[in-house]
């Protein structure tokens, strides 16, 4: 099965001069930075001594200021600097990599076809989360192909009933919210063409600085006067919870700062969140568990793959369906923090989903 996979560059230098093996440099400093160490760092990533401390020296001189600290007994330590340059990168990676992925996934299909001179490969768009991410890896490890879209949880739904892919992935939360939230993908879906295939329950709660040094306690701080909050986009499944979570406490969103400052995913919002852009944001605890964040849980959502009705008989189907409902893949899903996969592959009807 063909692969592709798109990685983001940095490209660092002067318009007249040789440009910086910036991504070396960060994966060096990423390395320093857990170590405490170049020596080890070099020999971690495959660089002799030597090679490292020239690379370390030529971005020092580029940027006009250190990135180490270095002392006796104390081995290396990352600057302003250097740390801003780690959190940058993970940013960029947060942001870009669904996106990427995405855009991979799509050309893997396009090449496909050609090669093949027919479509039978199931397609997939889906919000972006964890539990999609490893259905993907999982499927490729067994060489079944499936095209991924990551788009928002509407235009998902919207794209399955326009017949441009086989499964939506979309996401409603549980409790008091669950009937305004699911009014909005209803439209698109109806009991006698859909089915609904359970994904996971995950937690989605509040991000913020390790140890919670602002003292949040719910939702209700992101009125706190100063606090620096970061949302997503308009038409995401969180951007929806979020509305809904301000308009029962009575906060008005533009009393909110930075309410209109989004970005695209939890890891996202999480890696914004960890690089001190922003004091808080809301996502899935998965994000905040991977970036050594806080989390404040505030209730828990269901994930569901939509798919036609006449899904269980699709030949092209069938190996998604099987590795869903498969015990390795419930405990993949398991073991995401914050994930639960009880009944991860369970098949229902739209009405049945909605009636608990």
């Amino acid at each position: 099965m063909l692969r592709i996979t798109l990685q983001p560059q940095w490209r660092v230098g002067h318009e007249d001069g040789p440009a910086l093996d910036a991504n070396t440099l960060l994966q060096l400093l990423a390395a320093v930075q857990a170590s405490g160490s170049i020596s080890q760092a070099g020999r971690e990533l495959g660089l002799s001594y030597r090679h490292a401390w020239g690379l370390l020296q030529q971005a020092e001189q580029l940027f006009g200021q250190p990135l180490l600290l270095r002392g006796r007994g104390r081995g290396s330590l990352l600057t302003e600097l250097g740390q801003k340059l780690i959190w940058a990168d993970a940013r960029i990676g947060a942001r870009l990599q669904p996106l990427l992925e995405s855009l991979a996934s799509e050309l893997e299909g396009e090449l496909g076809r050609v090669q093949r001179r027919e479509r039978a490969v199931p397609r997939l768009h889906a919000s972006h989360g964890f539990a999609v991410a490893a259905l993907r890896e999982e499927l490729a490890a067994r060489q079944v192909p499936v095209e991924l879209r990551y788009r928002n949880s509407l235009e998902a739904v919207a794209a399955l009933a326009q017949g441009d892919c086989e499964l939506a992935g979309f996401h409603v939360p549980l409790g008091d919210f669950q009937a305004a939230a699911a009014q909005r993908y209803l439209p698109w879906l109806r009991q006698d063409q859909h089915l609904l295939v359970h994904l996971a329950v995950r937690c989605q709660g509040l991000f913020v600085a390790p140890g919670n040094p602002l003292k949040l306690r719910g939702l209700n701080d992101l009125a706190r006067r100063g606090l620096r909050f970061v949302n997503r986009p308009e038409g995401s499944g969180t951007r929806v919870l979020t509305d809904l979570l301000l308009q029962r406490e009575g906060i008005a969103p533009q009393s909110v700062t930075g309410y209109d400052n989004t970005e695209l995913t939890h890891a996202a919002v999480a890696a914004f969140v960890a690089s001190g852009m922003a004091d808080v944001g809301i996502g899935v605890q998965t994000a905040a568990h991977r970036f050594g964040l806080h989390f404040i849980p505030l209730l828990k959502e269901r994930y569901f793959f939509a798919l036609p009705a006449d899904a269980l008989q699709r030949k092209e189907l069938r190996p998604v369906l099987a590795l869903l409902r498969s015990p390795v893949f419930r405990s993949r899903v398991a073991a995401l923090k914050g994930y639960e996969a009880a009944h991860t592959g369970e098949v229902m009807g739209v009405d049945e989903a909605f009636a608990r």
